[in-house]
């Protein structure tokens, strides 16, 4: 089932539509970047945040393993304070801060014919 872009938007204004944050569609889920990371899936219409250790710690109480999709790693899946705007910004802040820069993409080599 693929995630309606209503809840891509509602996460999206619960975030603040800071500048940082963008969705990107892909394969009829989303990849949610802040900055050049990937930091969260958006997945039949759930929010799936990568695990870091001092985001465990933040979310204490309300943290819960979920899977985006079969084969993929394990993630926060967030459900109770995903309303919580100021909570979650926290959150995606705090994951992206200790998560590591992604590795630079090689240039395509250009093929003459």
């Amino acid at each position: 089932m693929a995630t309606d872009s209503s809840t891509v938007e509602f996460i999206l204004d619960q975030l603040g539509r800071e500048i940082e944050y963008r969705a990107v569609k892909m394969f009829g889920e989303y990849a949610l970047y802040y900055g050049n990371k990937v930091i969260a899936l958006i997945c039949d219409d759930n929010l799936y945040v990568k695990i870091t250790e001092p985001g465990k710690k933040y979310v204490g109480k309300y943290y819960k393993e979920g899977v985006a999709y079969p084969g993929a790693k394990p993630s926060m899946l967030i459900e109770e304070k995903i309303e919580d705007g100021e909570w979650l910004d926290k959150l995606m802040r705090i994951t992206a801060e200790n998560l590591p820069e992604p590795t630079p993409k090689k240039p395509k080599k250009l093929v003459l014919k």
